[in-house]
């Protein structure tokens, strides 16, 4: 149920992107998802991507700084006031968020939106309990 996302540290400078993507290309691990967030020192690249330990292996053989984090992802109508109806019951539950990103895929008017909280179970409850769809780890690395 819970996805695994590369966390890569990269420094903010212009190129530092680029890198890191073509290591992931080279050894055939292909990108599902991302989201970068950055400050004026420091940005950390989040992916999802098909092979999570296979994309960690290849960044630290690569001198890159990696960590697998859990997330998870449910699916949310592609409409608006989808996302509203997720975070409404998330904060209805008082579950704090860290960060979130989403994305569309080929299920028409469906989104995944992932999500990471530091008490991931209760996350999960609280949306099973108001009927959301959990999307299995194995379905977003497929995608």
């Amino acid at each position: 149920m819970k996805i695994k996302q590369l966390s890569i540290f990269l420094q903010n400078r212009m190129g530092s992107l680029s890198k890191p993507l073509e290591v992931l290309s080279e050894a055939d691990v292909n990108i599902k998802a991302m989201c970068m967030a950055d400050t004026s020192e420091f940005g950390i690249l989040r992916l999802v991507v098909d092979n999570p330990e296979k994309g960690k292996e290849a960044l630290e053989e690569n001198n890159f700084l990696v960590k697998l984090t859990e997330i998870i992802g449910v699916e949310m109508n592609d409409t608006p006031g989808g996302l509203t109806s997720v975070l409404k019951v998330i904060k209805d539950h008082e579950i704090d968020l860290e960060y979130l990103y989403a994305f569309t895929h080929e299920k028409v008017g469906k989104a995944i939106l992932l999500l990471h909280a530091d008490k991931l179970d209760n996350l999960v409850e609280a949306l099973q309990d108001n009927d959301m769809v959990i999307v299995p780890a194995d379905e977003v690395y497929n995608l």
